[in-house]
């Protein structure tokens, strides 16, 4: 974190407020190059451009809010934030057409069916709108072959599974396991695994395989019994959580996956979410994270734009429990929390949310492939075939139409890249009904950042070492 402490010369017009009393304060620039915010720690200015947060005094702090309210132009008020921060201002990202990047990680949909029947599920029960089917183990060699022939050089790969529930075509994920592993050594590389489940087939068998290949393991859990078994039925209609805490237990007996993440479905129904997080905590889990429904074959557990205040709170309270608990050097693995806070750390300048349809695309049962896992067998969002390659003519498409910069209202939005734009499939799903929530969740996160910062200045050099040593490869949702 940068300190700019000097006077600048500033224009004598600027635009927009300084708001005092409340947690955060906050002020953006025009067209949103910068966010003037206070904390705890102080007051500080957030660079859109580059995400960089600089310390201020406070009395430069107050000069610069008095003439972000006195409705300047947008040169002028770049001119005065690069005279604080010696930054110039804004670099808008390359607008040309976007080459897709080598491929590195891809994620099989080994069974598009499941075992379960979540209300919410926008895969139709893992279906995609289709028949259930399992993906064929020559398939799952196919896609290990295009995986390693698209990638860079030298690249450590990902291999993920994902459904539906994968546990349902187990042999096929195993042999897949082994044939990677031959085919990645044999090219002199590195192959990890995820896997993305419901838990509720977890055998010794299969912890011992996910333990020995160090597979890092998501599980969809979405609270304590009564409200996960409201939202999370099996197919017969029985509770999922006396399972998924079997299978917890299965895996501390046979062998624990080298990372096990909580992922929490937040639906309008979902009630309280820090004593779910404090709950799943309890638990063991290394990592857990929140995600709100926004698409949703029944309506009622789908946000709407009036859900979202609710939803901040609850975030926001689950945030300040993180950075107390932090701060005072106990462990709290909030997913959605700490991601931030690292994405803040290194100045994160995402023209994507994701990477969907760039590093990263998902393979459908009978071997399509797509931008990810959300869109399986949607031609809008195919790219290619594991047999015949990657369509890099469509990805090229996708990439440069989805540029954070090309995206509307984003241009004018500070957030745009810490958030990159927001998920492509719920945009298109649901238009952009989550923004100020984003907005919120970020304005809190730089504050909380700024006040770990000073608490704990070790904290962001551990949180490296262990991203370094493997542990933080599942990337936990950051919003």
């Amino acid at each position: 974190m940068d300190q700019a402490r000097a006077r600048a010369r500033c224009p004598a017009r600027s635009r927009a407020g300084f708001r005092r009393g409340a947690a955060v304060m906050t002020a953006a620039s025009p067209q949103a190059s910068a966010l003037l915010f206070d904390s705890a720690a102080g007051p500080h200015l957030f660079v859109t451009d580059r995400s960089r947060v600089y310390g201020l005094e406070r009395g430069v702090a107050d000069e610069l809010a008095h003439r972000l309210a006195a409705a300047c132009s947008a040169a002028e008020a770049d001119a005065l934030i690069a005279a604080l921060t010696g930054v110039e201002q804004p670099r808008v990202m390359e607008q040309a057409s976007v080459q897709p990047p080598p491929l590195r990680t891809l994620s099989l949909n080994l069974a598009q069916a499941c075992n379960m029947a979540c209300g919410y599920c926008y895969a139709d029960e893992g279906r995609f709108g289709g028949r259930a089917r399992s993906m064929p183990l020559e398939v799952a060699r196919a896609s290990v072959d295009r995986l390693l022939a698209e990638s860079a050089p030298g690249e450590d790969l990902v291999l993920g599974f994902i459904g539906g529930e994968p546990l349902l075509n187990r042999r096929v994920l195993r042999a897949t396991v082994d044939y990677a592993l031959q085919a990645a050594r044999g090219a002199g590389r590195r192959m990890r695994f995820s896997l993305t489940t419901n838990a509720t087939l977890v055998d010794a068998e299969d912890a011992a395989f996910l333990h020995e290949h160090g597979f890092h393991v998501s599980v969809s859990l979405d609270g304590a019994q009564p409200g996960n078994d409201l939202l999370r039925p099996m197919r017969d209609g029985s509770g999922s959580y006396r399972r998924v805490l079997e299978a917890l237990e299965t895996m501390q007996r046979h062998g624990r996956p080298r990372h096990l993440a909580a992922r929490v479905t937040v639906t309008p129904r979902s009630g309280e979410l820090l004593p779910i997080l404090q709950h799943h905590i309890g638990l063991g889990f290394d990592s857990v994270g929140f995600a709100a429904v926004l698409t949703s074959p029944d309506p009622s557990l789908a946000f709407d734009a009036t859900d979202f205040d609710g939803f901040t709170r609850q975030m926001v309270a689950c945030g300040r429990q993180a950075l107390q608990e932090l701060s005072a050097g106990r462990c709290f693995p909030f997913g959605n929390f700490e991601t931030a806070m690292q994405e803040i750390h290194r100045g994160s300048h995402r023209p994507y949310p994701c990477g969907a349809g760039a590093g990263y695309l998902s393979v459908g049962a009978s071997g399509g492939m797509y931008a990810c896992h959300r869109v399986i067998d949607e031609p809008a969002w195919a790219m290619g075939d594991v047999r015949t390659g990657t369509d890099a003519a469509r990805r090229a498409r996708h990439l440069t139409l989805h540029q954070v910069d090309r995206q509307q209202p984003c241009g004018s939005c500070w957030a745009r890249y810490l958030c990159g734009g927001g998920c492509h499939h719920e945009v298109q799903r649901r238009g952009r009904i989550a923004c100020d929530y984003i907005r919120d969740w970020l304005a809190f996160c730089l504050s909380a950042y700024t006040e770990l910062a000073a608490a704990r200045p070790d904290y962001f050099s551990a949180a490296r070492q262990q991203r370094a040593a493997g542990a933080d490869d599942a990337r936990a949702n950051t919003l």
